[in-house]
């Protein structure tokens, strides 16, 4: 950690980031949480209606994180590119550059929502399951993907505010759902006065509902002007503009990619777990659940930083951007870290949260113990990656940490036609490759002369 915290940089500078950081990750961190819950508490909901239901839903949940993964393009983009704007105080631009991301994810949203009707029963079809389940996936895909747009809009306005430096609205409108969420789920799911029963299609239907109910507050904030962004029309405001729109998929779009590729890396080890037995694929996926709760505090120190760095190449402030990136690397070391001492010393109450199994907790607990020994290596590669972003290059991250996940998957097929693999070993492989991306991505940053770094146009 003595390379990340520069001497150079004087203290009051320091001091000023680590603030800005937190002020501006906290909020992020919770966001994403309560974004987990919307599936949590969409799962729990359904438990009730049997097996069929339960697995049904929760295999159509799967379509949410590839969703944002294919709309990261505008959210993401349009952040880096309002983040340098508003550091460089140009409102105009701001609202601009709002209005035309607002139209273009509507505009994009529109064939996924079409894939929806026509694409949902070939998509669920490939995960095996039985009638009754494959029915309900369909269904809950179906009415997800047919209402794309309001998830579209959410995580757009989202990622403005947030480039603004607001990411405590996004938050509290996102609670809002979840509250929303939670009554008209149970509502549709089960019925009540002057509403039928729709069973686990219900479940959908509340999410939906009540992600445009977050979608319209949203709006209605920004239309009025909150947080230095002001929607309201002016002549020609909402007509789409191609090359606003290809700048900002086009600086996105690297992220969307980053993403898939992650994803699905992490979806082809399932073919090489699965032979080592129920027991090894239940651990594995709760190993996957875990990690993904560690990882919130990364995300979140990765967008602030994002947002602060993209703030200050539009401020011309190549030092704040350097002292920015060291406090989110700092800030990130230790929460990550934190829970990794945690998942460490105690990895066997985590595994009962899934259940009792003595086999499923002999096998899952050591692995649990294993990838904390990487967390602070992962919330570096979320710190340097979010700073590169922020000065607009999106493609380094994508690059290197795509590679870092497709080494796992070529080293776990390696490994599994020399030897007899196990579900260790590839979680080893995670381990091992962990420090070698973080060690890229601080190279790819530490080469960079801020100095020369001006904001895109």
């Amino acid at each position: 950690m003595a390379d990340i915290i520069e001497g150079s940089t004087p203290a009051g500078v320091r001091s000023s980031a680590q603030r800005r950081i937190l002020r501006l990750a906290m909020p992020v961190i919770g966001e994403n949480l309560l974004q987990t819950l919307l599936g949590v508490v969409d799962t729990i909901l359904v438990a009730g209606l049997g097996a069929a239901a339960l697995a049904g839903v929760g295999t159509a949940l799967f379509v949410i994180p590839v969703l944002i993964a294919v709309l990261t393009p505008l959210s993401g983009g349009a952040a880096v590119l309002v983040a340098q704007a508003h550091g460089a105080h140009d409102r105009a631009r701001v609202a601009m550059l709002a209005r035309q991301a607002l139209m273009w994810s509507i505009l994009v949203s529109i064939p996924l929502a079409i894939l929806g009707g026509f694409g949902s029963e070939l998509m669920m079809s490939w995960f095996g399951l039985t009638p009754d389940a494959h029915r309900i996936a369909v269904e809950y895909s179906q009415i997800t993907l047919g209402t794309v747009t309001t998830l579209a809009v959410m995580t757009l306005l989202g990622g403005v505010l947030r480039g603004v430096g607001d990411s405590r609205t996004p938050m509290l409108v996102t609670g809002l759902v979840n509250l929303f969420n939670i009554g008209l789920s149970w509502a549709l799911i089960y019925g009540a006065p002057g509403i039928p029963a729709l069973g686990a299609s219900g479940s959908a239907w509340g999410s939906c509902i009540s992600r445009l109910i977050g979608a319209l507050i949203l709006l209605g904030l920004l239309w009025r002007g909150w947080s230095s962004v002001q929607l309201r029309h002016t002549p020609g405001a909402w007509k789409p503009s191609w090359p606003v729109g290809r700048r900002i998929i086009g600086l996105g779009l690297p992220a969307a990619g980053e993403e898939v590729l992650i994803l699905t890396a992490i979806a082809a080890l399932t073919p090489l777990v699965a032979p080592l037995g129920d027991h090894a694929l239940a651990a594995h996926r709760i190993v996957m659940n875990v990690l993904s709760v560690s990882y919130l505090p990364g995300i979140g120190f990765a967008i602030a930083t994002t947002a602060l760095v993209a703030q200050a190449v539009g401020a011309s402030l190549p030092r704040d951007s350097r002292a920015l990136t060291n406090a989110a690397a700092l800030w990130a070391s230790l929460w990550m870290g934190s829970i990794g001492v945690i998942f460490f010393i105690v990895p066997e109450p985590v595994i009962r949260l899934y259940g009792d199994d003595p086999h499923l907790i002999a096998l899952g607990a050591p692995i649990i113990r294993l990838v904390a020994a990487a967390q602070v290596c992962w919330a570096l590669t979320f710190a340097f990656g979010g700073a590169l972003r922020g000065i607009g290059d999106t493609r380094t991250p994508m690059v290197i940490s795509s590679i870092a996940h497709w080494l796992v998957v070529a080293g776990a097929l390696l490994l599994d036609r020399m030897v007899s693999l196990d579900l260790m070993t590839i979680w080893l492989l995670f381990v091992v490759v962990a420090p070698v991306e973080a060690w890229f991505l601080w190279r790819a940053w530490r080469r960079i002369d801020l100095r020369q770094v001006r904001p895109l146009t």
